[in-house]
């Protein structure tokens, strides 16, 4: 089995996507707008799909955990009290000449130095190969300016890190000229509206960039009403905005994204970190439950002098995506912080009556906060292959398959009669499709080949397809009427089932 090359792959996913319907640029039809995305037939039910298994799993089967839905327009205060407001910020760069706008610290330099002494900068973009890119651009550096001596090795920095004399001197991603680029300066990433009729300063409020403050900001209502107990969590699954300086990656980094988050509450005074550890378990789990192999997947200590002053450890479980290793799912351990500052800024007591101590405190916090973009994106690159089947000739051809784990594939099961000009095929098929439709999703097709039907299929990820053919209609005898064919989309292989247990059947091994 062959497997795409790490550099065409996400190439080929992108095209696959918008080829397929998953997923489409937003306004393409008017030039595009960066940022945002659309998600097709297939997409969303492939979406759809990651959210329900995620609910299902956090929420409805566990007694500790309940749901929540909150606004995504909020008190501006909530920012306020949360941080947002005055340090939800990135570093920010422009090219004086080609007008582009950077992350100052995904820029990353180093100066080029012969014998002991720096004779010119060099510059690139955050990617997987920073430190080579580094050094091949440092010896053409040195080989156009025909400097004579021995170069020594690059040190990369990101741009965070340039020193006020050395801006002017280092070149620009966009034109490699000197001098171009602006000192970093902090951006917010909210974006603001108004609310009500008049647009004053009385008037701003944001969308928010994370779901976790509802939570909080509700924690004492939930607390009132929901008949809980420390430990418990709170969960939400909801769109966020961020005006993000360079989206980048397909879907990875948008301007708008849907979140998938849960708040744990804990004693003040129980282990956090063995708290810590069975969350992170858990998302692991949960992951490779839906298709992410393990093999993909590593762990990010966060170190304690890049911690937030309040976290007590943060651990982000990173996925190999074609573009490098990034952080997919992140689990903080945040303290008390979040309930403190909002009992601060709203007045309202945050405290946790423990019955059985018979004491007050504020609980502190356990928060596993993942987007549906990454992972629907990481279960994209885990399940493209390309392999090897015969055409309806026998003749060898790739094929493009989409393998999909059943919990999560946008179509469950296709059903196709083996002729559409043949009406008791057609009537037995439809008769199949109604029989499964209420239970799972189901693509019915009859056009073209059944071979090309399978392919289609195959590169939409659908795990299984029923074909109704003669031996359905009993024309080879009676002991295989009323069976189909069913058809494995990894393996290719095909069974004999009969039509009563054809639903148990798919059934199980979807679930």
């Amino acid at each position: 089995m062959a497997e795409p090359k790490t550099a065409d792959l996400m190439e080929k996913i992108v095209s696959l996507c918008k080829r397929r319907g998953f997923i489409f640029q937003s306004s393409e039809i008017y030039g595009g707008i960066n940022g945002f995305w659309d998600y097709g037939p297939l997409g969303v039910e492939l979406r759809k799909n990651i959210r329900d298994c995620w609910w299902n799993d956090m929420v409805r089967r566990r007694d500790d955990v309940v749901g929540l839905e909150s606004s995504i327009i909020m008190h501006p205060k909530v920012w306020e009290a949360s941080g947002h407001v005055g340090g939800f910020t990135d570093p920010m760069v422009d090219c004086k000449v080609s007008k582009q706008r950077f992350r100052a610290d995904q820029i990353f330099f180093s100066g080029v130095i012969v014998d002991g002494k720096t004779v010119g900068y060099v510059t690139v973009l955050e990617s997987e190969r920073i430190a080579e890119e580094l050094q091949e651009k440092a010896e053409t550096f040195k080989r156009k300016k025909a400097i004579q001596g021995k170069l020594e090795p690059v040190q990369p920095r990101d741009f965070t890190e340039a020193k006020a004399e050395e801006i002017p001197l280092i070149p620009s991603p966009a034109t490699g000229e000197p001098g171009s680029l602006t000192p970093p300066r902090a951006f917010n990433m909210m974006f603001e509206t108004y609310v009500g009729a008049l647009r004053d300063e009385s008037a701003v409020a944001y969308l928010r960039p994370e779901t976790a403050q509802g939570m909080f900001a509700d924690y004492k209502a939930v607390l009132d009403t929901g008949r809980v107990k420390i430990p418990f969590g709170i969960a939400q699954i909801g769109k966020s905005f961020r005006n993000e300086i360079t989206p980048r990656n397909f879907i990875f980094r948008s301007r708008e994204f849907e979140q998938m988050e849960m708040e744990y509450f804990i004693s003040d005074d129980d282990d956090w970190a063995k708290w810590h550890r069975y969350w992170i378990d858990w998302c692991r789990d949960w992951l490779v439950s839906v298709g992410i192999p393990v093999s993909a997947l590593s762990e990010y200590n966060h170190p304690k002098e890049k911690l937030a002053f309040y976290s007590k450890g943060t651990t982000d479980l990173m996925f190999k995506y074609p573009f490098g290793v990034q952080e997919l799912w992140g689990i903080a351990a945040r303290g008390d912080y979040d309930l403190t500052q909002h009992a601060k800024f709203s007045g309202q007591p945050m405290e946790y009556f423990d019955d059985i101590m018979k004491r007050r405190y504020v609980p502190h916090v356990i928060e596993p906060a993942v987007g549906v973009d990454r992972i629907l994106l990481a279960i994209l690159c885990s399940a493209y292959c390309e392999d090897q089947a015969p055409d309806e000739k026998g003749k060898m051809e790739t094929r493009v398959v989409m393998k999909f784990h059943p919990r999560i594939a946008p179509i469950k099961v296709a059903v196709f009669p083996l002729l559409k000009n043949k009406p008791e095929l057609v009537k037995k098929a439809q008769e199949v499709r109604e029989l499964l439709r209420p239970h799972m999703t189901v693509f019915y097709d009859e056009a073209g080949a059944i071979g090309r039907r399978y392919r289609r299929q195959d590169e939409a990820g659908t795990p299984f397809g029923v074909t109704i053919d003669f031996d359905t209609l009993g024309e080879k005898g009676p002991e295989l009427a009323d069976t189909v064919t069913l058809r494995e989309r990894d393996t290719m292989k095909q069974e004999r089932v009969k039509i009563p247990e054809l639903l148990n059947l798919l059934l199980q091994r979807i679930r």
